[in-house]
Formats: C-alpha cells, structure tokens, sequence
C-alpha cells in the first residue's frame, strides 16, 4: 500500500514565554481546532491553546490559517516586508523589553518564529545566494548545513544565480516526496526580493527573462503532493505591483498584504528603542505621544526619530516631531506625497460663500468623530484661478488634520508607476485621516483605457477608484479631486460613494465679492488698499482670483519704484498702503485673458457637475432651472468644445 505523506504540522512556534497568553483562534482555525486527531498532529494543546501566540502579527495568523486549511503552500508577501518585526512576546514589563535582539527582519521572524520547529528553512535572494536560517540556534544551522552538504556539495559550490537555485530548490522538494515517510522532512523556502526572480512583463518578455522560475513557482504551488507534506513557500516582495501577474493572479498562490505599524506595535517598539537609545524613564509619556503620532512610519523610522531625539538630547515628541515625520515619510514614498501643513482655515476663504458652508458643516462632523456624515471625496471644479487649491488647504486647516498632495507617481519603467501608487496608498491608509488633494486630476488619475501604456493608466485607474470607494475609510480618507476640466474626469470617479460631493467654483460675481477678493489678495502680498478702494470694478472683465493678486502685485511694485526712486538709490521700503494712483495704473495696464471659449467651457462644465444648487450663483441657477435647461448647456458645451478641437 503507498504510503500517507503525514498531516501537516503547525507553521506557528510555541509562545516563547509561558506568561503569555494564548491568542483564541481566527475564524478559519475553527474546524483544525476542533478536531482532536489534528490537534495531536499539530502539536497544539487540545484544552484552550492555539495555533498562534498572542504576539504574532495578523498577517501571520492568515498564512498559518491558510497552511493548516491546505488552501496553499506557497504565499506571497508584499508591502511593509523590510520593516523590523517582533520576535517573540513583546511585554513591556519584563525583562526582556529592553533587549533589541526582540526585533529583527521579515526571514528573522520566519525562521526564529513561524518556522521554528521546522527541519530546515531554505532562504535565497539574488544577493547572497542559497542559504540556511537557523536564527540563533548553531546546533540547528549545523543540521541544516549537513544536509544541504549531503545533497548539494560543500557550502561554496552552492549556487547563487537564480535559475541555479531555484533548480536546486525544486529538486529538493522533489526528492523529499519520494524520501520515505520516516526520512521527509519539514521543509520552509524563504525567497526574498521575490520581484527580482518574476518580474512583472508580457509573455516575450518574461520567456527571456526568468521564465523558468516563473514556471517552477507556479508548478509549486498548483502541486496537491507539496500541499500534503509539510512544505512551505514564502516569497517577499516590496510591492505586488513588481510581481508577475501571472503569480500574483494564481488562485493557488495566496497572497498577504503586510500592513504599516499598527499604535500598539509603534509604542511596544518605541519604548524598547527608548530604553536602548537610553533615554530616562521620566520621558515615557512624551515616548508614547510620539508613537500615537507617528502613524504612517514604519518601525525602523520611529527607531531613527526617537534615536536622532535622543542623541540631540530633545524630547521626541518636541516641534522637531513633525518636521522629522513629514521627511521620512516623503522619503519613503519617493517623493510621491507631499505633506502640507494648513495654516488657514475656511475662514480665509473669500467668496464662495454656500460651497464655505457646506465644507465647514463636514469639517465639525468630522472633528465630532461623526464619520458615517461625512462624504467619501470632493470634487472641486471651476475656472482656472478661482482659489481650488486654496479651498482645499484650508477644509484641511478647518478640520485639523494632515494634507497630503499626491504628486506624479508614473514611472516610465514596467510595473513601477504601480509599485509607486500601492505604496502610496499604504501610507494614506495608515495615516488616517488625512485629506488627500489630488490636483489636475483629471491629467493625474487616468481612466480605464490603455492609450498605448501596456495597461498602466487602466491599472492605475482601478486602484486609485476601488480605494476611493473603500466605505471602510469613510471620513479617514477625504479625496479632494481638483480640475477646471471635470468634463474629462471619469464617470467612475465622480459617482456618488468616491467624490460624491462637487463644488463648483466661479470668478467674483458681484461688487462685494469683488471688494472681499481684492482685500483678502493685499492681505496675503502683505498691503493694505487706500480707503475707497478698489471702488466700482467692471465684471464684465471676468477678473480671476489670480488676476487680482496680479493687479495688487503690480500696484505694489508700483509703490516700490516710486519709493526708489524718491530716496535716489537707498533701499527701498516695501509701501505698507496701496495708493489709489497705484491701483488706478495697475487695473488700467492689466489685459485679462483672451481665452474666452476655455474658460466659457471650464465655466460650463462645473455648472453642469454641481451636486446642490445652493452652490450656483443666481443666473447660473436660473439657466439650469428652465425646462431644458442642462440639456441647452451640454449641448453649447460640446460645441465649443468641437470648435476647440478644431
């Protein structure tokens, strides 16, 4: 009779300390947990244990709940893989808190922590080669290296390219299935940079470059023999965009997202840092803040944080903080974020008085913690020069949380414009809740076709919807969607649940506003207007808010010339008054803009995209009011824009 490879047995160590507290069970260990037979097998206490100790990561308990089930063998792990990772309890009041041994990398925590019980732990990246990992247990890594010795010559002779070795790799696993019962052993393959072995790319380019490991991986996993026995894949990989698709879409193949630093691991990991860096234990308040602000770091950020603050001899949690947190994390992202610290709020704002109203009344809902009320996104649109992107620092302001401008994260490299865009992503969702201001962004998001980019605007475009859409994030992630073209932004993104609000906004429609645009431009250019001014202002001119910073600009540059000038070379004082004189010239001198059939199409097509017409000034109301009314303005809409075309 064929023998029965053996039932699998647990990926998870025992707790390393009997004062911790067994984790109860995920949903998916239940049916393992309550079978006696199998928990004998998996060496799992049959009274109140568990598969896992209560300190191993989410991220860990899935793959263990998928090994144990047979739903996969191999896992692919992306995301925060090369962060520091807790190995073994992390108690802040033992003894051991203070070690810094209790934290190591992502094939540390595999081989010390999940696998630990395990006959042997393979590990292979494109740098170092093929290797054993036996944490810091030499009897086990002597072990190890005998039997990788016996099989694939002495040490030096093993290879280091990567189709040697994941040859290597595969005959192994298929000699330990022909091995008898008694001789297979436990087998886990780590492959780290896991990108580097099946890069993302079409089928001509993945038959030259790694095809055969691509193959091989695949063949692993979609293989019931190794799903029996205990075998275990691992791969790691920084972003899953990098991946082969191929693997990455594979239903056998189980994929594992490895989340940013939750608050409870940032202070268990600050306070140990603390106490290596040897900062008293007076200043463990002033620790903790650091790490219940620090969202959006991962640990070995907060280590360089609490250690730079410790060398300086400055509390961590000190002004330096948010200066220290914007620059790594924009670091970290590559540039692709930028971090604004709103120093306005709606009350800044001139004008736009309904679209004010309606942005402060969700502000106090959110800051009420109210988050089922407050909208998914925004969608803010008008004529160039209407103050978008003011509008939306100072909601950000308003609400007193931070803002971050996504900037261009498209790559020209295959895969890495997706790569860009996850890790982004990750960081938003971290940092929560942040507004997110996405401007030109129907340039910036793409849209569901290819336009000749191998699929990138497509794939972009589908990651940055399903996160708009994410109700999970409600209230977390505020989307400000910018555009004076919002006629050319997808449906898809615009649809109630993703940027559900849409605030139009339009040049000074009246004298007041007028007056209000004019005072508020000479109190940013740091000037006041001479009594009267600017008095009547023909609006006929269609002045932007941009085209009255530049005509108080130009009156003030006027009043520093004549001040030259009166003081026959001194240096001049900047004029703390506009003159009537100055103004007068300046508006006079000032041409406006000839491009009427653009800004009469961005006019329209923010008239068009409004969600309430409380926002609308009165003959726009009333236009989209009559019988036919819309139907009149999309249809004057595309004919300007055919014109434009033209």
């Amino acid at each position: 009779m064929a023998s029965v490879p053996p039932v699998k047995e647990s990926v998870a160590a025992q707790p390393s300390s009997a004062a911790v507290s067994p984790r109860a069970p995920a949903e998916p260990l239940a049916p393992v947990l309550s079978n006696p037979s199998l928990l004998g097998a998996i060496g799992v206490p049959i009274a109140g244990g568990a598969a896992l100790p209560a300190w191993c990561p989410r991220w860990a308990e899935r793959l263990g709940d998928c090994y144990l089930s047979g739903t996969s063998c191999v896992f692919l792990l992306h995301g925060n893989v090369r962060d520091a990772m807790a190995l073994g309890p992390a108690n802040l009041f033992s003894k051991a808190s203070s070690q810094t041994d209790n934290w190591g990398t992502a094939s540390d925590f595999l081989s010390r922590e999940l696998f630990a019980r395990w006959d042997l732990v393979i590990a292979y990246d494109v740098g170092k080669g093929l290797r054993p990992l036996a944490g810091a247990d030499p009897a086990r890594l002597r072990s190890m290296v005998q039997w990788l010795s016996e099989r694939l010559g002495p040490a030096a002779n093993w290879p280091r390219d990567p189709d040697a070795a994941i040859s290597a790799i595969d005959a192994l696993l298929e000699r330990n299935l022909i091995d008898p019962v008694e001789q297979r052993k436990r087998i886990a393959v780590v492959l780290d940079y896991a990108q580097y072995l099946t890069p993302v790319g079409d089928v001509s380019s993945s038959a030259r470059s790694g095809a055969g490991r691509l193959v091989r991986i695949v063949g692993w996993a979609t293989n019931p023999l190794l799903r029996r026995v205990n075998v275990a894949v691992v791969l790691l990989a920084d972003a899953l965009a990098e991946m082969h698709p191929r693997l990455v879409t594979n239903p056998a193949v189980t994929v594992i997202d490895v989340p940013l630093p939750d608050s409870k691991e940032r202070e268990t990991f600050a306070m140990q840092a603390a106490a290596t860096a040897g900062i008293p234990a007076d200043q463990n308040d002033a620790i903790k803040r650091t790490a219940a602000l620090s969202a959006g770091l991962t640990l070995e950020s907060l280590r360089a944080v609490i250690t730079m603050s410790a060398r300086e001899k400055m509390p961590a949690d000190g002004p330096e903080f948010a200066a220290k947190k914007k620059e790594l994390i924009e670091r970290s992202c590559q540039g692709l974020v930028e971090f604004i610290q709103p120093r306005l709020s709606l009350a800044a704002v001139s004008g736009h008085a309904e679209a004010k109203k309606r942005l402060e009344s969700d502000a106090r809902a959110i800051m009420r913690g109210q988050l089922e009320s407050a909208p998914m996104g925004y969608l803010i649109c008008g004529p160039v020069g209407t103050g978008k992107s003011f509008i939306a620092e100072c909601y950000a302001g308003s609400v007193g949380i931070p803002c971050v401008v996504l900037k261009n994260f498209r790559s020209k490299y295959v895969g890495e414009t997706e790569g860009n865009l996850e890790h982004a992503l990750d960081v938003l969702r971290s940092l929560g809740p942040v507004v997110v201001i996405v401007d030109e962004a129907d340039a910036a998001l793409g849209n569901r076709q290819s336009d000749g980019d191998s699929g990138t605007s497509a794939r972009v475009f589908a990651m940055i919807a399903r996160q708009m859409g994410d109700t999970r994030y409600r209230g977390k992630i505020v989307w400000m969607l910018l555009t004076s073209r919002p006629d050319l932004l997808p449906i898809d993104l615009k649809r109630q649940g993703r940027a559900e609000v849409h605030i139009p906004l339009f040049y000074p429609q009246d004298q007041a506003e007028m007056e209000a645009m004019f005072a508020a431009m000479a109190r940013k250019c740091h000037v006041t207007l001479s009594p009267g001014l600017p008095g009547p202002i023909n609006l006929e001119l269609g002045l932007s808010g941009a085209d009255i910073e530049s005509v108080v600009l130009a009156a003030k540059r006027r009043g520093l010339e004549r001040a030259a000038d009166a003081g026959a070379g001194t240096s001049a004082v900047a004029p703390e008054m506009i003159s009537q004189e100055d103004f007068t010239a300046a508006l006079d001198e000032f041409i406006p803009s000839a491009e009427g059939l653009e800004k009469e199409v961005q006019e329209i097509a923010a008239v068009l995209e409004c969600t309430e017409k409380r926002f609308l000034p009165g003959h726009w109301k009333e236009k989209i009011s009559q019988p036919g009314g819309r139907s009149h303005l999309q249809e004057r809409l595309a004919a300007i824009r055919e014109v434009i075309g033209r």
